[in-house]
């Protein structure tokens, strides 16, 4: 694909952490490689970045190197060769990174905005919460998916988040996916919650794009740092993922 459009770049996005939204980005990165999409992954967590570590990856180069100008961000690439997707990877740990002015930011943004001409999908796994290097990285997107789960403090930050991001500049389109659920009825349940509050408060209303059931072999997958798609490619959270992949490229 070849545009100059932000279409193709997929923010993935939660108001608090610990709801799978790394996971989420990755599946979703190796579902649409998978299809033979062109897919590149940044991991925006800045200051908490694990893409790598999900994957049992150790880059030579990250978005660190990028942003100290060592190195240019396309420098910056890792191939994940068991998915055949490209990676840039963040630099966990990192004060620097996590107070990284809004220049600096801007500068990395406009790189990435040249490289997603060359691909069929950006994805952006984005940093929980509504801090301004959440925000900015987002605005970049043309959808934003926003991961929730059924607690309470999960679906309040949720909702913050989306506030948040529909009053910025060029708002991305906004999705929602509800993990963890015990079932697909109940998982639509959480989402009418949050989409009451949005429809009460906001005006707006965000598409469901899925619900993925909670599956032991998700956690299984992180610890042996392998994709999902290769640790359990059939399993009830594959599944569920994939349906969410195939809208996400009709789009």
């Amino acid at each position: 694909m070849n545009t100059p459009s932000t279409n193709n770049i997929v923010a993935i996005a939660s108001g608090k952490g610990g709801v799978g939204k790394t996971w989420l980005a990755v599946t979703l990165a190796h579902l649409f490689a998978r299809s033979g999409r062109h897919v590149l992954l940044f991991d925006g967590d800045i200051g908490l970045a694990n893409v790598d570590v999900q994957l049992g990856l150790t880059p030579q180069r990250d978005l660190s190197s990028a942003i100290s100008g060592r190195h240019t961000l396309a420098e910056a690439i890792t191939h994940y060769d068991e998915g055949n997707f490209d990676i840039i990877a963040g630099r966990s740990g990192s004060a620097t990174l996590a107070t990284l002015p809004l220049n600096k930011l801007e500068a990395i943004g406009s790189e990435l905005k040249q490289m997603q001409k060359n691909y069929d999908f950006v994805i952006i796994d984005l940093g929980a919460g509504i801090e301004q290097h959440v925000q900015y990285l987002s605005s970049l997107a043309g959808r934003c998916i926003v991961v929730v789960t059924d607690e309470p403090t999960s679906l309040t930050d949720a909702y913050a988040f989306i506030k948040v991001v529909l009053t910025g500049k060029g708002a991305p389109e906004v999705g929602v996916v509800v993990n963890q659920a015990a079932t697909q009825k109940e998982g639509e349940a959480t989402y009418h919650a949050l989409n009451k509050a949005c429809i009460n408060f906001l005006n707006m209303s965000p598409q469901l794009m899925g619900v993925i059931r909670r599956d032991n072999k998700v956690k299984d997958s992180i610890r042996s740092q392998k994709s999902l798609l290769i640790k359990a490619p059939h399993s009830t959270a594959a599944t569920d993922a994939a349906a969410i992949s195939i809208k996400l490229m009709q789009k």
